[in-house]
This record gives C-alpha cells, sequence and structure tokens, in this order.
C-alpha cells in the first residue's frame, strides 16, 4: 500500500470531542498494520484540539508517515499543546526514517486556524529546519506574533526548495518583518509569499522590499496588504519588482497610503509595465487620519518618558549638589586634573571642539568605540558626528567626514550589517519614517544632511539603500 492518500478532513462533523481520539487511534492503527507508506494526509476541518493530536501521534511516528509528502492539518483548534505534539512526533518520523536511510521529506505543511500562538510555531520551527525539505508553509491565523515569526524565518533559511510561505493575519510587528526579510535573502525558490494582515509596518515593508530587490527571481505573488505600510514604503515595495518578469500579482491594499501616494504606486506600476499586475487599492485606509492618531499617542507617551526622564534628573541633581557640598568640607583635596577627551565623552555632549582634541586618531578611537554590529548604534553615531559638521570649516570638516568614513566602511565591509535597519534607524531618528518603538527623533541640523549627502556618493554605501534615502527625504 505504497503512496496512499488519506482525506479525512471534515470527518467528525456532530462528533462528541471525546470520540475523536479513539477513532483516530484506530484508524492510525488499521494503517500501520496495513504497513502503509502515506504521502498525503489531510484531517482538517476536524476540530479535535490537541487531543485529536495526541490521536495521530503514533501514526505520525511509524513507518507509515516515513514518506509523507503532505500534512494538511487546517481548522483542527490544536492550540499551543497540539502544536508541540505535531512538532514532536514529526522530529521524532525524522529521525527514524533517516536511521534508516529514508529520512521524511515533508513538502507540504498547512496548518491554518489552529490557534499555534508563539509557543507552538517555535516548537514546529525546530521541525521544519531540521527535515529542510518543505516546498509550501501556510499556517495563517494562529496569532503567532515577532517571537514566533522569527523562530519561522530561521527556520524557513534551512529549506531551500520553499516555494509558497503563507503567514496571513499573524502579528509580525517591525521585529519579525525583518527577520523574516533576512530569511527570505537567502531562498532563491519563493514564488508566492502572503504577508497580509501581518501588521509589517513600513520599516518591515522597507526590508522586504530590500529583500526582493536582492533575491527572489522567481517571485510571482507578494501581499503585504492591511500591514500600516505608508505611500513612501509601498513605493519602494513596488520599485522593488522591477525585472520580476514571473510576478502575477503585487497586493498592497488596505494600507495607509493616502489618495495621493495610491495615484503614484500606480504610475510607478505603469512605469515598470506591470500596471496591471497591481491589486486593488479601494480599501485603503488614507494617510492623514491614521497618521495623525498615531502622533498623539506618540506625543503622549514621549511626554510620559519626558517627565520619567525630568524626575531622573532632577535625582541626580540632588546628588551632585550632595556630592558638592561634602566636597567643600574636604578643604585640603588635590585639584581635579581634567581628563583628556575620548570618544565615547564626545558621543555623548559632541562638539566641534571635541571631535579636534581627539586628534588625529580621532577615526580609529570611533571605529573601536561604536559596535557597528549594532545598526541602530551605528546610525545613532553617525548622526551625533555629523551634528557638528561645518562647511566653512575645513579642519572640523575633514575630521567629521573622515570619522563617518571610517565608521561606516566598516560597518558595510561586514557581512552580517544589517544595511536596510541601518537606513530604517537614520529615517526613524531625523523624523522621516514612524517607529513602533517610540523613537524621539533628533533635532535635525544642516550637518546631518550634508554628512548624508556625502557618504552616499562613496563607494562603501550600497546603491540600492540610496533609492530607500531619496524616497523618504524627497517629501
Amino acid at each position: 500500500m505504497h503512496n496512499l492518500y488519506c482525506y479525512w478532513s471534515d470527518m467528525f462533523t456532530g462528533r462528541l470531542r471525546s470520540e475523536i481520539p479513539p477513532a483516530l487511534n484506530s484508524l492510525g492503527a488499521a494503517l500501520m498494520t496495513a504497513g502503509a507508506r502515506l504521502t498525503v494526509l489531510d484531517l482538517s476541518d476536524n476540530a479535535f484540539g490537541p487531543d485529536g493530536v495526541k490521536g495521530i501521534e503514533k501514526l505520525l511516528k511509524s513507518t507509515a508517515c516515513h514518506t509523507l509528502q503532505e500534512l494538511r492539518l487546517n481548522n483542527c483548534g490544536m492550540g499551543i499543546g497540539g502544536g508541540k505534539i505535531l512538532a514532536a512526533a514529526l522530529t521524532e518520523c525524522y529521525k527514524q526514517s533517516s536511521a534508516q536511510g529514508t529520512p521524511l521529506g515533508l513538502k507540504v505543511f498547512i496548518a491554518g486556524r489552529n490557534r499555534l500562538e508563539n509557543d507552538g510555531a517555535t516548537a514546529l520551527a525546530q521541525a521544519f529546519q531540521l527535515m529542510g525539505s518543505l516546498e509550501e508553509v501556510h499556517v495563517p491565523q494562529n496569532g503567532i506574533n515577532h517571537p514566533g515569526v522569527t523562530a519561522l524565518a530561521t527556520a524557513m533559511q534551512h529549506n531551500p526548495q520553499l516555494r509558497v510561505l503563507n503567514l496571513n493575519d499573524n502579528t509580525f510587528t517591525k521585529k519579525g518583518a525583518i527577520a523574516m526579510a533576512q530569511a527570505l535573502k537567502h531562498l532563491r525558490s519563493v514564488q508566492v509569499i502572503n504577508f497580509g494582515d501581518c501588521l509589517v509596518r513600513s520599516e518591515g515593508a522597507i526590508a522586504i522590499a530590500e529583500a526582493v530587490t536582492e533575491g527572489l527571481p522567481i517571485l510571482k505573488e507578494l501581499n503585504l496588504s492591511f500591514g500600516e505600510i505608508t505611500g513612501e514604503a509601498a513605493l519602494l515595495v513596488a520599485q522593488s519588482v522591477e525585472g520580476k518578469a514571473t510576478l502575477e500579482k503585487l497586493d498592497l491594499n488596505g494600507n495607509c497610503l493616502g489618495e495621493e501616494s495610491c495615484d503614484a504606486l500606480r504610475e510607478v506600476m505603469d512605469g515598470l509595465n506591470m500596471g496591471d499586475l497591481l491589486g486593488s487599492l479601494s480599501d485603503d485606509e488614507g494617510e492623514l487620519e491614521e497618521e495623525e492618531d498615531d502622533e498623539e499617542e506618540v506625543d503622549d507617551e514621549e511626554e510620559e518618558e519626558d517627565d520619567e526622564e525630568e524626575d531622573d534628573y532632577e535625582e541626580e541633581d540632588d546628588d551632585v549638589e550632595e556630592e558638592e557640598d561634602s566636597s567643600v568640607n574636604q578643604v585640603s583635596s588635590p585639584p581635579s586634573v581634567p581628563r583628556p577627551p575620548d570618544a565615547a565623552s564626545f558621543l555623548c555632549f559632541p562638539s566641534p571642539d571635541k571631535l579636534l582634541k581627539l586628534g588625529t586618531k580621532r577615526a580609529l578611537l570611533f571605529e573601536q568605540q561604536v559596535d557597528v554590529a549594532d545598526a541602530g548604534k551605528t546610525a545613532e553615531a553617525f548622526l551625533k558626528i555629523s551634528s557638528v559638521y561645518n562647511e566653512e570649516d575645513e579642519e572640523v570638516k575633514s575630521a567629521v567626514l573622515d570619522s563617518i568614513d571610517a565608521i561606516l566602511r566598516k560597518a558595510f565591509a561586514s557581512p552580517s550589517f544589517q544595511g536596510y535597519n541601518f537606513v530604517s534607524s537614520l529615517l526613524v531618528m531625523l523624523g522621516l519614517l514612524k517607529s513602533e518603538d517610540k523613537v524621539k527623533p533628533v533635532h535635525v541640523v544642516p550637518g546631518h544632511l550634508q554628512a548624508l549627502e556625502y557618504v552616499v556618493h562613496q563607494d562603501y554605501f550600497p546603491q540600492d539603500h540610496i533609492a530607500v534615502l531619496e524616497a523618504f527625504m524627497s517629501r
């Protein structure tokens, strides 16, 4: 009984939940006794819960499933517990089949609407990573947040033949979207990406756009609908599909574009001769009202943070005053020797004088001080240094450019440096892109923009990042 297809979906309608596990056990036992070799097992639309997964646990671990290629468990109400049981069973099946020289090569996994959440998704991700044979993964509507999404992203990198990735209606946020974008850079066979209603937001969309630009040569469908994506980020997504000859559909409906950006998006797609591939924008949420509401929330939170910071500063001031009072009594104490300037003190309180006093080794000092593995810290250091840029003072100007050259050249030379994260962080700190982390923008000065204009023309700065910056800076 080889290549057996078991289509058992919607089989237990009207049955008590307690009746289902014994029935599944009996069905599984029959298959194992008969020496069956399954290719497809479909138990979708049977709301059997975690107990139902226990009912097929023995079957999944048996030789009957060593040949399994498709596992369909859509809308079964497995929950976290069921997801963990399923993951353990698949892992055991893989180990036993590998020991016999025929490792489990599961190609299609479907488990939408199962309330897997982060823990269930993370457990399954470990099994997926072990198998490495998946071609289609469908896990929509599972209440998965960024920790679970990140775990799945890591697992997908180990499945090079992946063609379809459907995580519709889970909650990525920026962290999950960036992790998934990183995974997509390692995958060359992906044809369908469905991240609709996943709240990828603008920063996540930018990261995904970069992944599309750099790879995914046979992409057919990209769904980033209902993700709270702004017009500028949506335009970058549209530009990223240029040259994708196999593309059939780009869905950006239900985002926060506004009428002007919707028109601009259509123009971009028409300019790429892909106008008919852009899905409807009829459910666009509009730009102004949504952004104003968000800004009010951010302002309220920032005011609370400012109040907390002021309280901290007042406490610090009290401490300083106490120290000063005690020092008055110590008349015989020797005068303090001023500390030589260092990179850390400059980054805390930048000034042209401090920068020059760092001397000719300032570039090396900044290289040692700034953690270029952290894109956010690198962006922050860039803005601190460039804030003292002065076009009319050649000495200061040269010191600034030498310093930022040293940091960014080192950063972009590292294969692990997340360039798109650096650009996103810059845009957030410059107040051009809203962040879910509620980062407070810096006070923008001419030096920031002049230094940025300089670095984008340097050989170390990636060309594809320039388009991202231009889209936001030209507003």
